[in-house]
C-alpha cells in the first residue's frame, strides 16, 4: 500500500514543489509592491485587505501566465523551444544577480514609513505597484513558460505550488512584519535569502535546459 502512495505522490509533488519554488524565489524580491506590504504590517494598518489584495492578484497573474502562456506555446513547439532557452538565460541572469547581492552586502534594512491612509487608497496604491511594474509581467511570463512544461493534472498542481507561495509569502510578511522587524533589518539575513534564490534559480534554469516539455 506504501509503494502505491509513493508511486502516486511522487509525480504530483514534483510540478507542485517546481511551482511553490520558482513563485517563491521571484516574489521575495524586495520591490515595491512588498514594501508597501512590510510597511502596512509593521503598522498594523489595513494588514488583512492589502495581504488578501496582494494575493489575489498574484494568483490572477499568475494563471493568466501558467494558461496562457501555456495554450500559446502548446500550438507552437518551435516558440517553446526559443523561450525554453531565453526562459532558462533569464533564471541565470537573475541567479547571478542574487549571488552578487548575496556576495556583496544583500537588501540591507528596508524602511517601514509611509503606511498611513485611508483604505481605498492604500488599495490604489498596492494596485498600482502591483499591476504598473512592468517586471511583474516578466515574471508572469517565465512562471508560465515553465508552467508550460507541464500538462494536464501536472499543469494545476504547479500553479497551486505557484499560488501557495504567493499565499504564505505576503501572509507572513504582512502578518509577521512586526514580529520579523529586528531581523529584517540585519544584512545577513538578506544575503541569506539572495543566496537560496540565486541557487534555486541556477536549478531551475538547468531543468528547463535539459528536460523534455509536455507539449499537447
Amino acid at each position: 500500500m506504501s509503494a502505491d502512495v509513493s508511486q502516486f505522490l511522487t509525480p504530483a509533488l514534483e510540478p507542485l514543489g517546481q511551482g511553490f519554488a520558482l513563485m517563491a524565489s521571484l516574489i521575495v524580491a524586495i520591490g515595491a509592491q512588498n514594501a508597501l506590504v512590510l510597511r502596512q504590517g509593521l503598522a498594523r494598518s489595513h494588514v488583512a485587505a492589502v495581504v488578501a489584495f496582494c494575493t489575489a492578484s498574484d494568483w490572477l497573474l499568475t494563471a493568466a501566465g501558467i494558461f496562457g502562456v501555456g495554450a500559446l506555446v502548446a500550438r507552437s513547439p518551435d516558440l517553446l523551444q526559443g523561450l525554453r532557452y531565453g526562459g532558462a538565460v533569464f533564471l541565470a541572469v537573475y541567479a547571478l544577480r542574487a549571488a552578487r547581492s548575496a556576495w556583496r552586502d544583500g537588501a540591507g534594512a528596508l524602511s517601514a514609513a509611509g503606511a498611513g491612509g485611508g483604505l481605498a487608497g492604500t488599495l490604489a496604491t498596492a494596485g498600482a505597484m502591483t499591476y504598473l511594474n512592468p517586471h511583474v509581467y516578466l515574471d508572469v511570463m517565465l512562471v508560465g513558460l515553465v508552467g508550460a512544461r507541464h500538462a494536464g493534472v501536472s499543469q494545476w498542481l504547479f500553479a497551486g505550488g505557484a499560488a501557495l507561495a504567493s499565499a504564505l509569502w505576503f501572509a507572513g510578511l504582512g502578518f509577521g512584519a512586526a514580529w520579523a522587524a529586528p531581523w529584517l533589518g540585519r544584512p545577513w539575513v538578506w544575503r541569506a535569502i539572495d543566496a537560496l534564490v540565486a541557487l534555486l534559480m541556477a536549478v531551475l534554469a538547468i531543468q528547463l535546459i535539459l528536460q523534455s516539455p509536455q507539449v499537447g
